[in-house]
């Protein structure tokens, strides 16, 4: 097994070596533009992954496809020349998704744009349905006229006649 900072700087290299050499010796007419976006090594640096895309319709990739794996024997060579390594990897092309991916995901984003945009227009002209405030509140009740107040409704300490007159009454009840 070999470090994997160095599987990672030979799939940096092999990716070098496979655009040069996509771009000026393979002169394959099914070829079209393509596109090297990627390279993977295994950890025992005997098989490299090379993803890759392609400029146009499916019968471009497709094409595009065919003239990689013919020229596959020719880039390995390129590739074995150029790194000087003891056992040169097998290449595999794989056509990379992450750019449809990212178009897909971008087409998304964009509808959400569309639909929140719609939403904000829709809300400009509205109003509220109910009460502009729909949560129930207690009672309110006047909690600083009930501390003034004593058991009988009167002002604490107002000192009137009829307050003299019920404590009275009140010592004459308790007296029977």
């Amino acid at each position: 097994m070999a470090d994997p900072a160095r599987a990672r700087k030979l799939a940096v290299r092999i990716r070098q070596i496979v655009s040069a050499a996509i771009e000026s010796q393979i002169k394959d007419p099914r070829l079209g533009m393509v596109t090297v976006t990627d390279t993977r090594v295994t950890s025992d640096l005997r098989e490299a992954t090379v993803f890759y895309t392609v400029y146009g319709d499916e019968t471009q990739i497709a094409d595009s496809a065919k003239a990689l794996t013919s020229a596959t024997g020719v880039l390995r060579s390129t590739v074995g020349r150029q790194t000087g390594i003891k056992f040169v990897p097998s290449l595999t092309f794989v056509a990379d998704i992450v750019p449809d991916t990212a178009r897909e995901l971008e087409e998304a984003l964009e509808r959400a744009r569309h639909a929140d945009a719609e939403l904000a227009r829709a809300r400009e002209g509205a109003s509220y349905a109910g009460e502009p405030d729909p949560y129930r509140k207690p009672a309110e009740d006047d909690e600083d006229h009930d501390l003034d107040e004593d058991a009988t409704g009167d002002p604490a300490g107002s000192g009137t006649a009829d307050d003299e007159g019920e404590d009275a009454a009140v010592e004459t009840r308790s007296a029977l």
